[in-house]
């Protein structure tokens, strides 16, 4: 994608050009990752720190040994009395990107830039306490190399087709993540 002298904001790009920008790009697993989400849940503890936040390193950067996106997620566990907006206006306030806000989920990004993704890239999710499955698929991952490198030749074999479609990429690990989660609660 060509910018001119004034280039878009992210705001004002459309959903087509957004993941012509910010494609699916899936890389080795990265030591580094584990330290980013570190200092990212420090940062983050200390911007909420009066709301006892319960926070998670998610998703596949926190899976050892799997190819991911080289995007951190992270999963903020908030108590069901927290005023969402004052949460948002935090965010916002150090740099966050509002993606989607409901009753009980909020979704921010950092490192999306108008030229593309930062070095580091981050996903947080805000939940209520118990809507926390991914640390479920995580751990659940984590403890079972063979399904875990599963998720990752799915992954692998999507990318090709999806590379500029996030929504399509997410629907086509659907059943596997499925599968996953009824393996979790058969073995909690």
């Amino acid at each position: 994608m060509y910018f001119t002298e004034r280039s878009k904001s992210l705001e004002e790009m459309t959903l087509e050009e957004l993941w012509e920008l910010f494609p699916i790009m899936l890389t080795p697993h990265q030591p580094q990752w584990r330290q980013w989400a570190e200092e990212e849940i420090r940062s983050l503890t200390v911007m909420l720190t009066a709301y006892e936040p319960v926070i998670s390193h998610i998703g596949s950067t926190a899976v050892p040994a799997i190819w991911a996106k080289p995007i951190i997620d992270i999963l903020i566990e908030m108590p069901s009395d927290v005023d969402w907006s004052k949460l948002r206006i935090i965010m916002e306030t150090h740099d966050y990107i509002c993606m989607s806000a409901s009753d009980s989920r909020m979704s921010f990004n950092k490192g999306y830039t108008p030229q593309g993704f930062a070095e580091r890239v981050f996903h947080i999710h805000f939940r209520r306490p118990g809507d926390n499955d991914e640390i479920y698929f995580r751990d659940y991952l984590i403890s079972h190399p063979n399904i875990a490198k599963e998720y990752e030749t799915l992954k692998l074999s999507l990318l090709p087709k999806y590379r500029h479609n996030r929504d399509g990429y997410t629907e086509a690990k659907t059943e596997f993540v499925k599968k996953v989660m009824a393996l979790c609660k058969h073995t909690k």
